[in-house]
């Protein structure tokens, strides 16, 4: 419920963020802010984020061979993240990005169970914190700046670490255990509002991991039951840039 509300509360200020632009007064005098920037080799930022993830996964053949876990499907999570933006003019449409965040990301897994657990309940959400040092290299492609706004294109590749990781973790078979390393592509699109000295930047972008991520463990009744998992995440960014 936290992490909805943080969304919320993200998305709010991306739609005044645009409310302000579009209710500026727009004429044929309208002043042109930092009107040098496009001819800067390179400039940097800061990046205020909130996504939405899950895993994508495969039941293993294991489940089809037991009868006390009915169903094991993913749930949505939430989260944020704080970090930093670097940007270099490759041509006067083409950019290269690099934007290492720290995340903060809580997925799960949802299981009905054909008999009652310790608790007597036959559902049980199984959920995984995580920690993320991310690391995206992207390449940005800018339209034609209209005035003081334009709209890009990005897209490129990410590596993640996870701090919290619990792959290792010795623990009873209540637990899902992830790797710590993962990779993955992403893509998006975003919009530069240019004020007098800082660039307003929203954006949306999708992420799908490519490798598996899950620490199977066939000794494990919640994890004996999965195979594949694999993440994906919808993030919603405001990049401050100058």
């Amino acid at each position: 419920m936290l992490h909805t509300q943080k969304a919320l509360l993200l998305i709010r200020f991306l739609l005044v963020g645009f409310l302000l632009s579009a209710l500026q007064p727009v004429h044929a005098q309208r002043p042109l802010n930092l009107s040098d920037h496009d001819n800067k080799p390179y400039y940097f930022g800061i990046t205020l984020s909130t996504n939405l993830s899950r895993f994508q996964s495969e039941l293993h053949p294991r489940f089809l061979n037991q009868d006390s876990i009915l169903v094991a499907e993913p749930m949505n999570g939430g989260g944020f993240a704080l970090g930093l933006l670097g940007t270099l003019k490759l041509t006067n449409r083409f950019e290269a990005r690099f934007n290492p965040q720290l995340a903060f990301l809580d997925r799960g897994v949802h299981y009905k169970l054909r008999y009652a657990d310790f608790d007597q309940k036959t559902e049980r959400d199984q959920k995984v914190e995580s920690v993320l040092v991310t690391l995206p290299l992207q390449l940005k492609f800018n339209s034609d700046r209209i005035g003081n706004f334009r709209v890009y294109l990005v897209g490129g590749g990410k590596v993640d670490y996870d701090l919290a990781s619990n792959a290792r973790a010795r623990k009873a078979d209540d637990i899902l255990k992830l790797d710590k390393a993962d990779y993955g592509l992403e893509g998006g699109v975003g919009f530069n509002f240019y004020f007098p000295s800082f660039i307003f930047s929203p954006e949306i972008k999708i992420s799908n991991g490519i490798r598996n991520i899950h620490a199977r463990n066939p000794g494990l009744q919640y994890s004996n039951v999965l195979d594949k998992m694999q993440s994906r995440m919808i993030m919603f960014s405001i990049h401050l840039e100058g």
